[in-house]
């Protein structure tokens, strides 16, 4: 793997004419909340059920599959109301995943993040981009009406799980409410 690249892995769901604009930001510069949410090591499972005191859940809105990787776009919902936290994309090489992981994450009823723990795979999350996306409509079909004119974060990085580059992801947090 060359490493992640934000268009090849929008462009396995979005043609590039629907791919939102994502401005790249500096680590150091992601504002609050999203700070707390994006520029950490940690995974988002962990991170949004943490920050919005509720256990998270996985819809997944799409999987495109080929010998080599199995890909999703998903939502994070809270558990409690089903309000959308976070969307994502992933890519992950099911060479690098157990059985047990593969079976798991073919289910797609369960968030990676807690396949990954639960399982107790060796994992190191390498974030490689944070980004900016400034209010668009793309943000309304995936977080809901409340996200209309509102500009949100987001990030793209590698999860290496044993050591091997097994997952690429982007995750986008849900804009947060205005202040």
């Amino acid at each position: 793997m060359t490493g992640p690249d934000l268009q090849n892995l929008f462009g396995l769901f979005f043609d590039a004419d629907q791919t939102p604009e994502c401005l790249p930001v500096a680590p150091q510069d992601v504002p609050p909340p999203y700070r707390d949410l994006l520029v950490h090591t940690h995974h988002m499972t962990v991170t949004m059920e943490s920050f919005h005191h509720d256990r998270v859940t996985v819809q997944v809105l799409a999987v495109r599959q080929t010998p080599d990787w199995y890909a999703r776009k998903i939502l994070l919902r809270k558990q409690s109301d089903g309000t959308v936290v976070q969307f994502g994309l992933v890519r992950i090489r099911l060479r690098f995943c157990s059985d047990p992981v593969k079976e798991k994450i073919l289910e797609q009823k369960t968030p990676l993040g807690r396949i990954l723990i639960e399982h107790n795979v060796l994992r190191r999350i390498e974030p490689k981009l944070y980004f900016r996306i400034p209010p668009q409509a793309v943000l309304e079909e995936w977080f809901g009406p409340q996200a209309a004119g509102r500009e949100t974060y987001g990030r793209m990085g590698v999860i290496f799980c044993d050591e091997q580059p097994a997952i690429e992801v982007i995750e986008i947090a849900a804009p947060a409410p205005p202040v």
